[in-house]
């Protein structure tokens, strides 16, 4: 592609993202009555109040419009980061114990008071993102009383890497709700890329050397218990001691996980860590794009043994998708990359956005029909993985020099 083409692609993207996703979040997903978001919206939008308000969801609106405003400052964007601010510290935060509650009931009190270690990487995030858009040292300040819980209470010292959920005290192991449970799994590849995510994030804030060494140890774990250099895909679910308990693997998980090991190398910035990362990160991209990726553009959900096993297009995999095989782009310049990406970004905007409503359906079939029988919002379907992808796909086209 020439500058003239990414820029023009870019521009694309960011109009789609203005125009398309966020004033669907900032609009109808939100209640007039609560000054929140709603709970759960069907997808032609009417509310199921008795549905819990998610952690993951309020932690993610809140990290989605505060890096819009960081990348593009508009008044409505800072008061919708205000509004989701307030949820996140002042109603889904445990005034006793700490850490961030799983549920909360349409009135703000609390439904599920476990400490869900995948939620509170989330709230780290968020907080941390919030507080790199608007400078607010005491938002920033609570995001890092919560790692130092996280790392009191969920790191495996022995092993390395985090345990998946406590009781509200801390004081023993609760019940995982990001799943693996019923394999018996103390461990999962999802709860831990997303405190990786988290610290890469924080560590940008706060150049602690506590954080960068509980970075490093995660990258490392990712390229040598949690990747399989065999297949090029991330195992899901472990023993303690990193053993592997499942034999599947969802293809959006890889291609997510392909670039933000990559973005927590490049934190870090230690070449040799940044080298693995990225030829990791290919290696993995490749496995998406020869098993996964479809010829309508549309990447599948999950597959075992080298085979689709689900061949749904769900609107997270697609964001993953667009934003991984343009990473590997940049780090190969081998314009096949491209070419998946803007397959990819096409299947988003004619199949997966919804012209009817706004936003994007939750999935549609290899036809391209959504599913109308899943959400348009839920305590999992919100706006960062969308959001976040156009973001990240604007900044790399936009900085991209060399690749072709």
């Amino acid at each position: 592609m020439t500058a003239k083409e990414r820029a023009a692609w870019a521009a694309e993207i960011e109009k789609h993202l203005l125009g398309h996703i966020l004033p669907f979040w900032a609009g109808p997903a939100m209640e007039s009555n609560r000054g929140g978001w709603h709970a759960w919206l069907s997808h032609d939008l009417k509310p199921e109040p008795t549905r819990p308000r998610g952690l993951v969801l309020n932690t993610r609106i809140l990290w989605t419009f505060a890096a819009a405003h960081d990348r593009r400052p508009e008044a409505l964007f800072h008061d919708r980061a205000e509004v989701a601010l307030r949820w996140v510290r002042d109603r889904f935060w445990d005034p006793v114990h700490g850490g961030g509650f799983w549920h909360l009931d349409e009135g703000g009190r609390v439904r599920n008071d476990t400490k869900q270690i995948y939620g509170q990487a989330f709230y780290v995030y968020a907080m941390t993102q919030y507080h790199l858009a608007f400078y607010a040292p005491e938002v920033l300040d609570r995001a890092q009383t919560l790692y130092r819980l996280i790392d009191r209470y969920a790191h495996d010292s022995r092993h390395g890497g985090y345990f998946e959920a406590f009781e509200r005290d801390w004081s023993k192991p609760a019940i995982s709700l990001v799943g693996g449970h019923e394999l018996g799994a103390a461990k999962s590849m999802n709860t831990n890329l997303h405190v990786l995510e988290a610290w890469t994030t924080l560590y940008q804030a706060w150049q602690h050397p506590a954080v960068a060494a509980r970075l490093r140890e995660l990258l490392l774990l990712f390229l040598e218990k949690i990747l399989n250099p065999q297949t090029g895909h991330l195992e899901h679910y472990f023993a303690a001691d990193w053993r592997v308990l499942s034999d599947n693997y969802t293809y959006g998980h890889d291609i997510e996980a392909s670039w933000l090991l990559c973005e927590a190398a490049e934190a870090l910035n230690e070449e040799a860590l940044v080298k693995r990362a990225r030829s990791a990160a290919v290696l993995m991209a490749e496995a998406v794009a020869r098993e996964g990726l479809g010829a309508d553009g549309g990447v599948a959900y999950e597959g075992r043994a080298g085979r689709v096993t689900d061949t749904g297009r769900d609107w997270w995999v697609q964001a993953e998708a667009l934003v991984g095989f343009l990473n590997a782009w940049q780090i190969t310049g081998q314009k096949t990359y491209a070419i998946a990406a803007r397959r990819v970004w096409d299947f988003i905007r004619t199949r997966v956005a919804d012209p009817e409503y706004g936003d994007w359906h939750w999935r549609v079939d290899t036809e391209g029909r959504p599913d109308r029988s899943r959400p348009k919002v839920s305590e999992w379907k919100g706006p960062y993985h969308s959001s976040r992808a156009c973001l990240e796909a604007i900044r790399r086209l936009v900085g991209t020099a060399g690749a072709s």
